[in-house]
């Protein structure tokens, strides 16, 4: 293939255009706040899931506390009654006496047990409350760290899309000024060579494999037109000649 050298000098252009493309690419994607809202996520998933379950046990017990509260109430109740019954002699049976007084007095220790139930519940729940306020600050915290991350990361990105968008364009005018076929083979050789399809002959040695041209290699690029389009013999890349090739 035969280009005018102009046109390969200008395919330079466009590979390094191409390179600093591909570094902002990888730049915006290794951004470090994406490993840190990532972590964020995470965290917040956690202590979300864990003050859903507490609040859960919250409601739970007081639904239990209520349950507990109604139990009392019942049995003072109860208990009201039978006290109302024996102050007001309208039981005279000694054996009904003593089976009232004995009620009585059981409602009375039913009545305590209840109540502990209900101090103990009543500890859980205000345990499961305070547990649940915890978590709350602790997501609130979390979200405040996951937004200002990711306006961090959105600004980042933001100016790598801006300079992208600029390199972009500039891109678009000098491959628009390389012959086709010429840009053709540079694009298919650079999909293959890792995003490099033509690299500087420089100092004898080529940049793109690192490697230098043998003395047989050296000849036949001293022997070639200048409008012909070399290969490095290694990478079989577009190899381009300029002042500082040393040949």
């Amino acid at each position: 293939m035969n280009a005018a050298h102009a046109d390969q000098i200008r395919l330079l252009d466009v590979q390094s255009l191409d390179v600093r493309l591909s570094q902002l690419a990888h730049k915006r994607k290794s951004l470090p706040e994406h490993a840190e809202i990532d972590s964020l996520t995470k965290d917040l998933t956690q202590l979300r899931d864990l003050r859903v379950a507490v609040q859960t046990e919250e409601s739970d017990t007081a639904r239990e506390q209520t349950k507990a509260e109604q139990d009392v109430d019942q049995v003072r109740q109860r208990s009201v009654r039978d006290q109302q019954r024996l102050d007001s002699g309208a039981v005279s049976s000694p054996k009904d006496l003593e089976n009232l007084q004995r009620e009585i007095a059981s409602l009375a220790k039913r009545q305590g047990d209840l109540e502990d139930v209900v101090l103990e519940v009543m500890e859980r729940r205000e345990s499961a409350q305070e547990r649940a306020a915890e978590l709350t600050e602790r997501v609130a915290s979390v979200e405040g760290k996951a937004e200002d991350a990711t306006a961090r990361r959105d600004t980042a990105a933001g100016e790598i899309d801006r300079e992208t968008a600029t390199l972009t364009k500039e891109r678009e005018v000098v491959a628009g000024s390389v012959p086709a076929d010429l840009l053709k083979l540079y694009e298919k050789l650079r999909e293959q060579q890792g995003g490099v399809g033509a690299a500087r002959l420089y100092q004898r040695r080529c940049e793109g494999c690192r490697l230098e041209l043998n003395i047989t290699e050296v000849n036949e690029v001293k022997a070639a037109s200048p409008d012909t389009v070399l290969r490095c013999e290694n990478c079989r890349r577009i190899l381009v000649r300029t002042a500082d090739s040393g040949i």
